[in-house]
């Protein structure tokens, strides 16, 4: 690659996590995390939700039903459900100005705390957690 600068007009418009239940996915995100849900489609008994923070409505997290691509075999089915419930499947990092602050809302929240507030030996402070699909949530001070 060049050393001359490349622009893009390229942003990050959704990013998807899985769910495994469209109430509990609806409450943490919108009600622990403080999202706002944008959109909720449903064909038979399969949700696809859009939530997004409020500083944030142009940029999407689609919960979606796990591995519902009709590619997927039974064998990796059963894979991605093992992953989810070990909370190895899907992860995704946030940021906020009050990390000590916002771990005290969640973890009031009953929220699965999987890690308290830590500098990490690689330059940032964090906190993670657990949705109710066991998706990591790891939140860094902005």
């Amino acid at each position: 690659m060049s050393s001359d600068a490349i622009t893009s007009d390229i942003v990050i418009a959704q990013t998807y996590l899985p769910h495994n239940g469209k109430d509990a996915a609806i409450a943490f995100y919108r009600d622990v995390l403080g999202f706002e849900v944008q959109q909720e489609v449903g064909y038979n008994d399969l949700y696809w939700i859009t939530v997004a923070p409020p500083a944030q409505p142009e940029i999407g997290i689609v919960l979606t039903p796990p591995a519902v691509d009709p590619g997927v075999t039974d064998e990796e089915r059963r894979t991605v459900t093992e992953m989810m419930a070990k909370g190895t499947y899907a992860a995704i990092n946030l940021a906020t100005k009050d990390l000590d602050a916002t771990f005290a809302r969640i973890q009031a929240a009953d929220a699965d705390v999987v890690q308290e507030p830590m500098d990490q030996p690689y330059g940032v402070r964090d906190c993670a957690f657990r949705d109710p699909a066991g998706n990591t949530i790891r939140i860094k001070q902005a």
